[in-house]
């Protein structure tokens, strides 16, 4: 990833691999939720304060692309990124690797819009923008980090 981005790490877990002890393929989108999630969190923004806001964040697209195996009890890196697309929409970018071996297993995005509590399409909050601005400059974190 060339951008600024936020990595979590946490080990795959026996309820999310196949028989053949391989991570079922949709369990990467849960591993994306958990990147833009925490990516979120440690800059300062918790999805649960954007809706008591009254505001949803939508996912409107998803891509992911498999370029190897995950499997049970390995360690895992989520690294996550952020940019505008548009007045109205976000975008994150994942990259899912193996540990260690800094194996890239998984790569794409989500396409994600910001809806009022009209249900309709809104401007990107300014925390949420600040949060991108702040990245692209650096990637600086709310607490300094």
């Amino acid at each position: 990833m060339k951008d600024a981005h936020d990595e979590v790490r946490f080990r795959v877990r026996y309820q999310e691999t196949d028989r053949m002890g391989v991570v079922y393929h949709a369990n990467h989108l849960v591993y994306f939720e958990v990147g833009r999630t925490e990516l979120m969190r440690k800059r300062g923004i918790r999805y649960a304060d954007i809706e008591k806001e009254g505001h949803v964040l939508a996912v409107t697209e998803a891509r992911a692309r498999f370029l190897g195996r995950v499997t049970y009890d390995d360690e895992i890196a989520v690294r996550t990124s952020i940019k505008p697309e548009g007045k109205t929409q976000v975008r994150f970018e994942y990259e899912v690797r193996v540990t260690g071996e800094e194996r890239k297993v998984c790569d794409g995005y989500t396409l994600h819009v910001f809806l009022g509590p009209d249900g309709r399409p809104m401007r990107l909050p300014g925390a949420v923008r600040g949060v991108i601005e702040r990245m692209q400059r650096g990637g600086g974190h709310e607490d300094g980090a």
